[in-house]
C-alpha cells in the first residue's frame, strides 16, 4: 500500500467527511505528480519552488494556501507515523490574502428572486438557505426526519466541521417545505430528490443544486448563489440587531471572527449607534446643539426606522402570503 493510501486512510479515522478527503488527496496527488525528489528530500526549497508553479499557473492565493493547508499535516504523517527523517518542510505560510466582504442581496433583489421560484422543491431549498443560513452541503444532506414542523427546527447533522446544530425555521420557509412535501410522493431517506431524467428519485447532488440556483440567477439577472442567500441571511439578522453569537451559532461558524465580517458589511446597527453615540458626544462637548441638533437626531431616527423595516419586512411579507 502506497503512503498516500495510508494516510487516507488515518483521515478517515479522522472521522472527516468524504468531501473533505477527497479534496486533501486530490491537492497531495497534484504535488506528488509535479515533485521531482523522494517525499522525504522534500525542503522549504521544493515547497516555495511549488508555490511558485502554482502561481504561474494563475492559481489564487487562497488556492495556494489551501494546497500548503493540507500539504503540513501531511508531512506531519509522514514523520510521525511513516517516520521519516526530516522536518516539515511546511512551516510558515506567508502569503497574504485579500478579505473580500460577504456580498448579500438586498430587500428588492430577494423579492425579485423568490417570484421566478415556482418549483416547490427549489423553492424549499433556497428558503432553507435564506432563513436558516444554510450551507448547500447541509441542504443536499438532509434528511426526512431533520425537520421537526411542530417545533419549527431542522436539525443539521454533520454540518461542516463534523458538527452538528439546530437551526429555527420561519413561517415562510415552513410554507414552502410543506409545500414541496405535499407534491413528494417518494419514500426515500433524503429530503430532497431529483425530479426528471435517468437519476429520478435520486437524491440531488450538491452540485444539482447550484446548477437551479444559476438557472435562476440567469433567468432574474441577479447575482445570486447558494452562498450569498447565507450571506444575506447573516446581514438581515445582522441588520435586525441579532446577537452576534447567535448569528455565529445559527450559521455554524466555530470561531466568531467568521461571523465578525458581516459587521463590515452596511451594517444599520452600526449606523444607529454611531448617531446616539455622537448625539451624546456633541451634548457633552457644546452643551447644546445648535443647527446640528435636530439634524442628528433626525439622522438617528432614520435609521431607526430603516433598521426596523429591513429586520422585519420578511416577516411581514410572509403573513401576507
Amino acid at each position: 500500500m502506497e503512503i498516500t493510501e495510508r494516510y487516507a486512510r488515518s483521515l478517515k479515522r479522522k472521522n472527516l467527511s468524504a468531501h473533505t478527503i477527497k479534496n486533501y488527496m486530490n491537492r497531495i496527488d497534484h504535488f506528488t505528480l509535479w515533485l521531482r525528489v523522494p517525499l522525504e528530500n522534500v525542503t522549504r526549497h521544493e515547497i516555495g519552488a511549488y508555490v511558485d508553479h502554482l502561481l504561474r499557473k494563475r492559481h489564487a492565493p487562497k488556492t495556494i494556501i489551501c494546497h500548503l493547508q493540507t500539504l503540513h499535516p501531511f508531512f506531519e504523517y509522514l514523520i510521525d507515523e511513516e517516520e521519516a527523517a526530516m522536518d516539515n518542510p511546511v512551516r510558515k505560510i506567508s502569503l497574504r490574502l485579500p478579505k473580500p466582504l460577504p456580498r448579500h442581496l438586498k430587500d428588492g433583489e430577494t423579492e425579485k428572486f423568490l417570484s421566478i421560484v415556482r418549483d416547490p422543491r427549489d423553492r424549499a431549498m433556497f428558503m432553507l438557505m435564506l432563513r436558516c443560513g444554510l450551507r448547500v452541503e447541509e441542504v443536499a444532506h438532509l434528511t426526512l426526519d431533520a425537520v421537526d414542523y411542530r417545533k419549527k427546527q431542522v436539525f443539521v447533522a454533520s454540518g461542516k466541521g463534523a458538527k452538528d446544530r439546530v437551526v429555527y425555521l420561519s413561517d415562510d420557509a415552513r410554507t414552502a417545505l410543506e409545500a414541496y412535501m405535499a407534491k413528494r410522493s417518494s419514500k426515500a431517506k433524503r429530503l430532497f430528490l431529483v425530479q426528471k431524467g435517468p437519476m429520478k428519485g435520486e437524491p440531488i447532488s450538491v452540485r444539482g443544486i447550484q446548477k437551479r440556483i444559476e438557472y435562476y440567477a440567469r433567468k432574474s439577472r441577479l447575482p445570486v448563489s447558494c452562498h450569498r442567500l447565507r450571506h444575506t441571511f447573516a446581514t438581515q439578522l445582522l441588520n435586525a440587531d441579532a446577537d452576534l453569537a447567535t448569528i455565529q451559532d445559527l450559521l455554524g461558524h466555530e470561531h466568531i471572527t467568521t461571523t465578525q465580517r458581516y459587521c463590515r458589511v452596511v451594517n444599520l446597527k452600526v449606523q444607529r449607534d454611531y448617531y446616539k453615540a455622537m448625539d451624546l458626544v456633541m451634548q457633552k462637548t457644546q452643551g447644546t446643539y445648535g443647527p446640528g441638533k435636530s439634524r442628528f437626531r433626525e439622522e438617528v431616527k432614520l435609521i431607526e426606522n430603516e433598521q426596523r423595516s429591513h429586520g422585519w419586512q420578511a416577516i411581514k411579507r410572509a403573513k401576507r402570503s
